[in-house]
């Protein structure tokens, strides 16, 4: 019979970027804008949150993230002019910092489209963040600042850990669709048509280039050290809370960003540490419960965009914080600690800051994954899950969904191992809904043999869309290959939480999420 084997060691390799760093240093830097009046519009498409979501995001940085006030530069309506924000951009975050300091920029007010003039861009169209003396042109926004430009700054911040949050709209069709009469219709809503848009059907997105919010080329800036956090997919629209007076108005995205890293609702896996990937999925939650509740919101779904590694570090430093391997953590398991112990991922040279996981690897499952498991697969052994070391088991998965199945087991060492896909099973199809697949069946010719000791945890995601995975799951790796559970887990759910490109539904991939934890002794 043969074995499944997992017994490779604890995840050595490198956190290429830390969520954010212990403690801010002099170079560290910050710059807040939120516009939500402006010079040359109507008042009836002024914002009332922005300047609300400015004075969160401070108390943020400077309570939670260790940031010094004198760090943070905020530029607000008529002070958040063209030349004011690209000049702070330039003197205070590029010349003010050096490789391996923070940086962390916000933008809060009107997103939108102008033609594109360099002929870069797949549907001819450049987005673009407004800016609070933005004109309207014959046919275009005039004074704006355009995803090039703020490419071409990012560029020149390499090395540093940015964070880039955007609340604002960077919609493509929708701008291009409705009149500015039936914008001003929608209050609340963060984007500006252009001056020339009629009041024309929707066009779908299929086939369209879709990017980040207004970054343009996430994979490069994401490899040079940007984090980028957006308010919703391209082509769909960012909201004010209009659930509340006016004066008490703010992001909903941004609202839902600041308090996913103080509740413990947004811990998934109640383990004390709130890691980006569970922020993503609380700010989604969120986005998409406030959406339910308007009428004129038909889809949100936040965007985030980062190397795959980070998705399991936590957003800010882990309380309590125990070191592992320390002289609390003994031999003897009554004198070892209650609580989470978070230990401190090596961090590539020129990253600011120490980056904390949880020391357990099944544990920290949750944190990359950061969907809850709420009952939409179902996975069990036929031996229960309590196993002796050499016991022939079967492994059952059941969706309620259709989709394409990945199935992982995950060790107490961070090694894992794919049983599916393999090249074995070249048979089976994916999994429909309520039907049951049960690995090895007959048709593999050998069984599955409880290997090693300890708590393990089988991780089943069932993908509903024809997404792409064999980079980070292919057949060829299923059950013969030791794999690091974090880089392989943190791949695959980066991979998922792309905006979907599929059709012409603006939204997020649709996956769902099953774990088992089970023991060897």
């Amino acid at each position: 019979m043969r074995a499944l084997r997992t017994a490779l060691g604890f995840l050595s390799g490198l956190i290429l970027l830390a969520a954010q760093p212990l403690t801010a240093s002099a170079e560290d830097r910050a710059l807040l804008i939120g516009i939500g009046t402006y010079e040359n519009l109507p008042e009836d498409m002024f914002l009332h949150g922005p300047k609300n979501d400015v004075k969160a995001i401070h108390a943020l940085l400077t309570d939670t993230l260790s940031f010094k006030p004198e760090s943070i530069r905020v530029l607000t309506d008529e002070a958040a002019t063209k030349a004011a924000i690209l000049s702070s951009m330039d003197e205070w975050l590029v010349a003010g910092t050096k490789p391996g300091d923070r940086i962390y920029v916000f933008f809060s007010g009107h997103g939108l489209q102008v033609k594109d003039a360099s002929g870069d861009e797949e549907d001819g169209m450049d987005e673009a963040i407004s800016t609070y003396d933005l004109k309207a042109g014959e046919t275009d926004w005039t004074n704006v600042i355009l995803d090039d430009e703020l490419e071409a700054l990012l560029e020149k911040m390499k090395g540093r850990a940015v964070t880039l949050v955007i609340d604002a709209c960077h919609s493509g069709t929708i701008s291009r669709s409705l009149s500015p009469q039936a914008v001003s219709g929608l209050k609340g809503a963060r984007y500006l048509p252009r001056p020339s848009a009629k009041p024309v059907k929707q066009m779908a997105t299929r086939g369209l280039r879709i990017d980040l919010g207004v970054v343009d080329k996430p994979a490069e800036l994401t490899a040079g050290g940007v984090t980028a956090w957006s308010a919703a997919a391209p082509y769909q629209v960012a909201w004010d809370d209009v659930r509340l007076p006016e004066e008490d108005r703010h992001g909903v995205f941004t609202a839902a960003y600041i308090a996913g890293y103080k509740t413990s609702e947004a811990d998934g896996n109640s383990n004390g540490l709130i890691s980006n990937a569970e922020l993503f999925e609380y700010v989604t939650t969120k986005s998409k419960e406030y959406c339910a509740s308007q009428e004129n919101c038909d889809n949100l779904d936040p965007q985030l965009e980062s190397v795959p590694e980070t998705l399991g570090v936590s957003v800010a430093k882990p309380e309590p914080y125990v070191a592992a391997q320390t002289e609390t953590a003994t031999d003897k398991p009554e004198e070892k600690p209650q609580q989470p112990v978070y230990q401190e991922a090596k961090v590539e040279a020129g990253v600011a800051a120490p980056a904390y996981v949880d020391a357990d690897p099944v544990v920290a499952v949750g944190d990359i994954i950061g969907k809850a498991d709420n009952g939409d697969v179902t996975v069990s052994l036929d031996t229960g899950q309590n196993l002796k070391k050499g016991q022939a088991f079967k492994i059952s998965v059941t969706s309620k969904y259709d989709g394409n199945l990945v199935l992982l087991d995950v060790n107490p060492e961070g090694v894992a191992t794919q049983i599916f896909p393999n090249e074995i099973a070249k048979k089976i199809t994916p999994l429909s809904a309520g039907s049951t697949l049960s690995i090895p069946d007959d048709y593999y010719g050998f069984d599955f043999e409880a290997d090693g000791s300890g708590e393990n945890m089988l991780v089943a995601i069932v993908v509903g869309d024809d997404v792409d995975l064999t980079d980070v799951a292919a057949p060829a790796q299923g059950l013969n290959a030791e794999l690091d559970a974090r880089q392989t887990l943190s791949g695959i759910v980066a991979k998922l939480q792309k905006a979907w490109t599929g059709d012409a539904e603006n939204r997020g991939v649709r996956w769902s999420l099953g774990t088992l934890k089970y023991k060897i002794e």
